[in-house]
């Protein structure tokens, strides 16, 4: 298990919000440490934990903050990093939201493997020893038990391209770098501009998200045939990461959000807090 990383990775990009341009240095922790951000940017270099505690928002992507310190759309980068076994590690960054890449997780790991990772399994907590359920209408996310961790989602959207889709990831079968990290982000043509006039994805392109007219692909080739429904499970494990490790069990989510991901992974600690 990588329990930290090898050596400093440098990456930069433009984020997907704000439209700006910001450095990320991943860079090794000790153990025990977990992960973690800091603010290089800022007076006093602020910490800000990738923990559940720490979440403030969830629009459109998952926010930290700490004090007045923020940190948004961290979901792909720690996705990548428990998904090839980083427990530990220093995150420096030099502005508020972590940089896009190409909408994947792909770039960051393959950053990581060039700096010397040896891509490694999911990192595994305690087992979930009865169902979990969180709810919204008829979107839901779920932890039940299970012999072996497994993740399990499903997306249904009224544009012909999409429709209903599925996918289903058993971590000890295939690789997050191959079948889960190369997943992009997804829009639609019909949204953009009623969410640029919000503030939002100002940072957005053709060449970090694949974006649908309803009919079809404005940027294809896909790198999967149902690559949405992939990556809305990329950013469940990217948010569920916030636990620190993953609880053994099977995740089943249907039409979910960040905010129900992230409802879950607080369910999950009260839970196991108690107990």
């Amino acid at each position: 298990m990588n329990s930290t990383v090898n050596e400093a990775i440098a990456v930069s990009g433009v984020g997907l919000h704000s439209g700006k341009k910001t450095q990320v240095r991943i860079l090794p922790a000790k153990s025990g440490e977990g992960r973690y951000f800091v603010r290089v940017d800022l007076p006093d270099n602020p910490i800000i934990r990738a923990e559940v505690a720490s979440v403030n928002q969830t629009t459109l992507s998952t926010e930290l903050g700490q004090g007045k310190a923020t940190i948004r759309t961290v979901e792909h980068l720690l996705a990548a990093l428990i998904g090839i076994g980083v427990e530990n590690a220093r995150i420096e960054i030099d502005g508020a939201e972590v940089p896009l890449l190409d909408g994947s997780a792909q770039e960051w790991v393959k950053a990581m493997i060039q700096g010397g990772i040896i891509s490694s399994s999911l990192p595994l907590g305690s087992p979930i020893v009865e169902p979990i359920w969180v709810r919204d209408g008829d979107a839901f996310v779920g932890a039940l038990p299970a012999s072996e961790t497994r993740f399990t989602y499903g997306i249904d959207f009224p544009y012909p391209a999409i429709g209903n889709q599925w996918h289903s990831w058993n971590s000890t079968l295939e690789s997050f770098e191959e079948a889960i990290a190369p997943a992009r982000t997804f829009g639609f043509a019909d949204q953009i501009e009623q969410l640029q006039k919000a503030g939002l994805i100002k940072g957005g392109s053709l060449e970090n998200a694949l974006v649908c007219d309803g009919q079809k692909w404005l940027n294809p080739p896909l790198r999967f045939k149902n690559e949405p429904a992939r990556h809305k499970l990329l950013d469940l494990v990217g948010d569920l990461s916030l636990l620190g490790t993953i609880p053994q069990g099977h995740f089943l989510a249907y039409k979910a959000s960040h905010q129900l991901h992230v409802q879950l992974a607080k369910a999950i600690q009260d839970k196991y807090r108690k107990a």
